[in-house]
């Protein structure tokens, strides 16, 4: 049993534990292309969006035509599909030994993601992480809506049972709206980190109460905060 107060730990995926380098912007330049759209009149907004559900980022971008954003959802996870398949991607460094410190601690650690399933499982794969943690959740795991919406953290407390106080629940991700989603689940640790999209500037913006070079610094805030 742990005896740490702050024991469940809800991480993004790819730019805070899962370094892309860009793949997301190739992936959505690919799928617009694949249907015969112009990826620059739409780069701007993906970047702003970044850690949003992506069939949500396509809705917004074909004006609410779901065909068209289905497809455009289906093209994204082919071509995302095929560079993770090719190697594209590597954990952050030190990602692994955070986690790894976390639940040695006793402590609950959640992946999360914008991607569909299949990708998620994907990049699970690619990295050998299928058991790292014991629970993955893409939005379709919490009712089909992504970030900014709070449904992913707390789908991961539902689900684990881990606190008993939303303030113990600690969230950390590299965008906007993954701080948005953590302030709204009530989460008493809202940490971006700078190894991805977001800057410290537009996390803190966004409702950051600490913003870290990487998530190789968690653990030791963590302790921090409880001590």
């Amino acid at each position: 049993m742990s005896t740490h107060t702050k024991n469940l730990v809800v991480l993004d995926m790819a730019g805070t534990t899962v370094a892309d380098g860009g793949l997301v912007e190739q992936a959505f330049t690919a799928a617009a292309e694949r249907l015969g759209e112009d990826p620059a009149s739409m780069i701007d907004y993906v970047r702003a969006t970044m850690g949003e559900s992506k069939i949500s980022v396509f809705r917004h971008l074909f004006d609410g035509d779901e065909t068209r954003a289905r497809q455009a959802n289906l093209a994204f996870e082919a071509a995302y599909g095929e560079l993770v398949s090719a190697g594209r991607i590597a954990p952050v460094p030190g990602a692994a030994e955070a986690i790894a410190e976390l639940t040695g601690q006793g402590r609950r650690v959640v992946l999360t993601t914008g991607f569909a399933r299949v990708t998620q499982d994907a990049i699970l794969d690619a990295l050998g992480w299928r058991d790292l943690v014991e629970l993955t959740l893409c939005p379709a795991d919490a009712g089909g809506r992504g970030r900014p919406y709070p449904d992913m953290v707390l789908a991961a407390l539902l689900r684990t049972g881990a606190v008993d106080d939303v303030r113990q629940l600690v969230v950390a991700g590299d965008t906007s709206y993954d701080m948005l989603s953590g302030v709204r689940a009530g989460a008493g640790i809202v940490a971006g980190v700078l190894t991805g999209a977001h800057d410290e500037a537009a996390l803190r913006k966004h409702g950051a109460t600490h913003v870290l070079d990487s998530i190789a610094g968690l653990p030791a805030l963590i302790g921090e905060s409880e001590a």
